[in-house]
């Protein structure tokens, strides 16, 4: 039987770029997720909204698992705010969160929150030994947009 395991993230990035220019990226969804590592496909749905698939996790000539979530964009540039909800029913994770972009001396302040439910396909008696590298991994992967990201607002 599977197990879901909840992930939670905070994190701050302070960029010299411009809080347009910032926003400007974050709110077009593409070209943010050109950032995010090991995306397989971002897939259009229409009306903002999008497919993740991620690149399928396996060992050898063996698919484990491949995460799979949809997720409805929207963004206020007046309060400098970028937000996803999921969309229920699409994949085997729900992806919630946002981004708050706001003005500092000479630059930018960006947070993000996201929060995940990933349903991991694997016995339930495995999920003391799994939830935690489950977890590692989804942050080792925020970890390396929020790089990414750094990069490209250096170069704007």
């Amino acid at each position: 039987m599977a197990f879901t395991v909840d992930i939670n993230l905070q994190r701050l990035l302070l960029t010299s770029c411009s809080t347009a220019e910032v926003f400007s990226l974050l709110a077009d969804v593409p070209r943010s997720a050109a950032h995010f590592p090991r995306v397989d496909r971002l897939v259009a749905l229409g009306g903002n909204a999008y497919r993740w698939e991620m690149e399928k996790i396996g060992i050898g000539g063996y698919t484990l698992q491949q995460t799979v979530y949809a997720c409805q964009y929207r963004d206020d540039v007046s309060t400098g705010r970028v937000f996803w909800t999921p969309i229920e029913g699409v994949g085997n994770a729900s992806v919630e969160g946002e981004w708050i972009v706001a003005p500092k001396e000479n630059g930018t302040t960006v947070r993000l929150s996201t929060r995940g439910r990933l349903t991991v396909d694997f016995p339930s008696f495995l999920q003391f030994a799994l939830a935690p590298l489950v977890q590692m991994e989804f942050t080792g992967m925020v970890e390396q947009y929020i790089a990414n990201l750094k990069d490209a607002f250096s170069s704007l």
